[in-house]
């Protein structure tokens, strides 16, 4: 087995300063009393327009800058876009209206020139983000560029979870992520489904993701699943119904294939059966 650990690279040379703004942004966090409109949209206004720093509430009424400039002006805060959840009735409006300005923070960040490809800023700031968007948010959390999450507030994440680029985990009905998982690239979690008769007929679902699994590129998981601890969802393969453990699932639908070489020899026992042994 051939191990391949992550470089150590020379430091930015604006690490200092961006650590600086970093521990701003958290500090201003953890005053729960925090006005998190203005902390998004300073922030927001300052990465796009900084020129309009100081007077944007007047810029944006100033009829002598274009239209889309204004536009673009507003959309510095929150309170002027529209994010899907808004739109659903189970909505709880209070818990919403709390991340949304943090998630608009988030995605605005990664498609803004600080943030792109911007690795250790963007892991930062969105583990600084996390943990006041999400229900629970573990250690060492590591998001890579546009991830997008649901709701947010429906979020349980472990310790040492890993997601990596451009992965949507859709927690409108709840997704638990347990310790040390990782998420590859353009993975879909899903917790809410429709009705194949009527498409306004929603139903959420839990989507549980335990500790040590792995779900591969582009692989989907949907609503109301349980991939148990170190199962794993191949690059591709949509997990229509529970993964077991120490299991490997690919295909569409998902079936496993092959058991891992480290289960224990209980899970091993069970491999055909599908059965959780009781503890």
């Amino acid at each position: 087995m051939t191990f391949l650990p992550l470089r150590k690279i020379a430091e930015p040379g604006t690490r200092a300063l961006a650590t600086e703004w970093l521990e701003s942004i958290s500090a201003t966090l953890d005053d729960s009393n925090a006005d998190r409109v203005a902390l998004c949209r300073e922030n927001l206004t300052a990465l796009y327009y900084p020129e309009y720093v100081g007077n944007w509430e007047t810029a944006v009424a100033d009829t002598s800058i274009p239209f889309a400039t204004r536009i673009a002006l507003s959309s510095m805060d929150s309170r002027n876009i529209t994010l899907e959840p808004e739109y659903y009735g189970e909505t709880d409006e209070a818990k919403f209206q709390r991340v949304k300005p943090l998630l608009w923070f988030w995605y605005s960040f990664d498609r803004s020139p600080a943030g792109a490809q911007n690795v250790w800023l963007g892991v930062e700031l969105r583990r600084i983000l996390a943990k006041h968007i999400f229900k629970r948010c573990g250690e060492n959390f590591k998001a890579f560029q546009f991830v997008e999450v649901s709701f947010g507030y429906n979020m349980e994440v472990g310790d040492n979870v890993v997601v990596h680029r451009h992965v949507l985990l859709d927690d409108r009905g709840g997704i638990r992520l347990g310790n040390n998982v990782s998420i590859s690239d353009y993975a879909n979690i899903y917790s809410h489904t429709h009705s194949i008769v009527e498409q306004r007929d929603v139903t959420n679902a839990t989507t549980v993701i335990e500790d040590g699994v792995r779900i591969t590129y582009h692989a989907t998981v949907l609503a109301g699943v349980q991939v148990h601890e170190q199962g794993m969802v191949g690059a591709m393969a949509v997990a229509t119904k529970d993964v077991r453990p120490y299991h490997v699932y690919v295909g569409i639908p998902a079936k496993s294939v092959r058991v891992k070489p480290n289960a224990p020899d209980a899970t091993m026992i069970l491999r055909t059966t599908g059965e959780r042994k009781s503890t």
